[in-house]
């Protein structure tokens, strides 16, 4: 899997933000109560100076709903856990996985068939948490 960078620029981006939650079936034309508009940017990026936008090559975190093309948001400031989906540094290459705490050792998970686990040890840096996942899809 393969990481590029993308042009990051934290600009206000206001849209309408509706009150009631959104069934997937059909919309009742009754509950059409609003908020105020949302910054989407604000509401993804908890820390700016802190944080980058990424865009995915590959597949190897498709289980987890990370499919090619996403943009990922990363926050550097946010600790990374057992579970949270990373940004590593793997001997001079970035690669997407799940860190998983295992037996005393922290590991780099995979979400697909055909990758390997990656042991986290000396050649192996955290360059950051994801905090969220960004796709088109029309």
């Amino acid at each position: 899997m393969r990481l590029h960078d993308v042009p990051f620029e934290l600009v206000p981006c206001e849209v309408p933000f509706f009150l009631v939650h959104t069934p997937a079936g059909f919309p009742s034309p009754a509950q059409d109560d609003m908020q105020e508009p949302i910054d989407l940017g604000a509401w993804l990026v908890e820390h700016p100076a802190a944080s980058y936008v990424m865009r995915v090559e590959g597949r190897s975190m498709a289980g987890a709903g990370i499919n090619d093309g996403d943009l990922l948001v990363v926050n550097r400031a946010k600790a990374p856990r057992s579970g949270a989906i990373v940004i590593a540094l793997v001997h001079g290459e970035r690669t997407l996985k799940r860190l998983r705490f295992v037996e005393g050792r922290h590991w780099l998970i995979p979400e697909a068939e055909g990758f390997a686990d990656i042991l986290v040890d000396e050649h192996v840096e955290i360059w950051g948490t994801v905090v969220g996942v960004a796709r088109k899809l029309a």
